[in-house]
């Protein structure tokens, strides 16, 4: 199997044109729009096959950014739409939530691939106008932590961190937790989907994958402003990838790991998922605390490690169900993100495993949407693009851990 070749041509497959736009879907049948952390893969891939549509991809992402900033999770464009019940009630055209903000460090990887300056200067002032509104509109307490305010806007619907804010059980049916979330969206279009109240009184965490990957995308922020020679930028993106970090050492760490938080008082969502591990993208974890993170929990096969590669929940959670979606099931981002993670703090052997058990989960069910942890068997889309990521897996990563951690 030639996975570069093969993830190329879904690539070409999954591609779709609108007017001046073009895009990829994560797949043609299921996911037939465009998402926002989708397309931010979507560029880290096609820049090392496709440099141009790399750079189209994310020209169309920005295309429909709110006037607050704010870059919606799916752009329906003129597809129909199947799944109203979280779309923009004002347009139509996308949802009103947003999703991880992984545009500048997809923006800066499609620079670095390609030296095209001029695409920056495009996009920057979109980028800088998007890391704002997250530091400016998800933040109402001013502690330097961003709120999501649907467990959509983390990329993983209905992972178990999110079921004590869902009010729901650890075992409800996956049509059980859409339909919480179906009443949510109704919720938050009462309050006009303004995140101060809409967090106040429905839904309000500071999730840890989102804020590691904000803080890493700060930093590339940073990287294109310094770059473009936009002091202002520069420095906005500087003070708050270092507050962030700050605040995520000062309210989400405890007992060796980083927890997801609730509500005013940061209550402890104390469910143990991958998110432990999404914190190694950001450099957060000092030396000893990410060889303790590695000796506890990457290689005991008892809670996250299988043979098939890491499980999205711990095998000791309630929740915990192999073929579940987000509930225990491998997924290649949170294996991308790991990866890098493990990059950063030298564990070559171990992302070396994540790179194989990719490889492998990819060569026994083509590209598909998630993985089995304890059989390898695919579910959900064909066709998936996230299977491409394996090929940004080739390079080492042009990033340094911090010494001593955040």
């Amino acid at each position: 199997m030639d996975i570069r070749a093969d993830a190329h041509a879904l690539y070409k497959k999954n591609r779709r044109m609108h007017g001046e736009f073009e895009y990829t879907v994560p797949d043609g049948f299921v996911y037939p729009y465009q998402w926002l952390w989708d397309s931010c893969f979507h560029a880290i891939v096609l820049s090392m096959l496709e440099p141009d549509a790399a750079k189209r991809e994310l020209e169309s992402l920005v295309s429909k950014q709110f006037a607050d900033g704010m870059v919606p999770n799916i752009i329906f464009w003129d597809i129909k739409i199947t799944r109203p019940y979280h779309w923009d009630w004002v347009t139509g055209k996308t949802t009103s939530i947003t999703q991880p903000p992984m545009l500048a460090y997809a923006a800066w990887e499609v620079y670095r691939r390609t030296g095209d300056k001029a695409f920056l200067e495009k996009l920057y002032p979109h980028i800088l106008a998007f890391y704002k509104y997250l530091i400016g509109n998800r933040d109402p307490q001013d502690h330097h932590l961003a709120g999501i305010i649907n467990p959509d806007e983390s990329g993983e619907d209905n992972s178990p961190r999110f079921d004590i804010p869902m009010h729901v059980d650890s075992d409800i049916s996956f049509l059980g937790h859409m339909q919480r979330r179906r009443k949510l969206i109704h919720e938050n279009r009462v309050c006009n989907f303004d995140a101060e109240i809409c967090m106040s009184k429905n839904f309000w965490v500071k999730d840890v994958p989102f804020n590691a990957i904000l803080i890493r995308n700060l930093e590339s922020l940073g990287h294109i402003a310094s770059f473009l020679g936009h002091e202002q930028g520069e420095q906005f993106a500087k003070l708050h990838s270092g507050l962030v970090a700050n605040a995520m050492r000062e309210r989400l760490f405890a007992d060796g790991v980083f927890w997801s938080a609730m509500d005013h008082d940061y209550k402890p969502l104390r469910v143990a998922t991958w998110a432990h591990f999404a914190p190694l993208f950001a450099g957060l974890y000092t030396k000893n605390e990410a060889d303790a993170l590695m000796s506890e929990h990457f290689e005991n096969h008892e809670t996250f490690r299988s043979r098939f590669g890491i499980r999205t929940v711990s095998k000791q959670e309630p929740a915990y169900r192999s073929d579940a979606f987000w509930r225990g099931p491998i997924w290649f981002a949170p294996h991308w993100f790991i990866y890098q993670g493990l990059m950063n703090y030298g564990y070559k052997a171990e992302a070396k495993f994540i790179r194989d058990a990719t490889v492998g989960l990819i060569e026994q069910n083509g590209f598909r949407e998630y993985f089995n942890p304890e059989t390898g068997v695919g579910y959900g889309a064909r066709n998936f693009t996230w299977g491409a990521l394996v090929l940004d897996m080739e390079e080492e990563v042009p990033w340094s851990q911090p010494e001593n951690g955040a």
